[in-house]
């Protein structure tokens, strides 16, 4: 989660992405409603770039997603992103870094998907 969040904003946002406290992210979040083991929870600056087609994402010094263009086949996708109804397009990354503690991975020509977001409760 953003540090850039008050020590409140910080422990409500873990609270509703690990599904704490119910509502709709046991529809939305594969990490709430499958089987899973928390590996944490931490509070650490994020950047991004949103350049169309070309944008990138960094979480401190843990996480780098930079994405290296449009998908050439636009074929229809669909998987069970939150929001991923809305209209947006395929991409593919240029790279995906990961190294927070057990989570530890690098891979490059992964699919990404790139749209506008705004995510609300169903539940008011």
């Amino acid at each position: 989660m953003d540090a850039r969040g008050d020590e409140r904003q910080c422990r409500a946002i873990a609270d509703i992405l690990t599904g704490r406290v119910g509502g709709t992210p046991y529809k939305q979040f594969p990490w709430v409603f499958k089987d899973s083991r928390l590996l944490g929870v931490e509070a650490l600056e994020i950047d991004i770039d949103h350049t169309p087609g070309r944008g990138w994402f960094r979480v401190g010094s843990k996480v780098e997603v930079r994405v290296r263009g449009p998908v050439a086949d636009l074929e229809t996708v669909t998987c069970i992103i939150p929001g991923h109804h809305r209209q947006g397009r395929e991409l593919i990354t240029d790279s995906i870094d990961i190294d927070a503690g057990e989570l530890a991975f690098s891979v490059s020509g992964r699919c990404a998907y790139e749209s506008t977001f705004d995510y609300s409760s169903d539940e008011g």
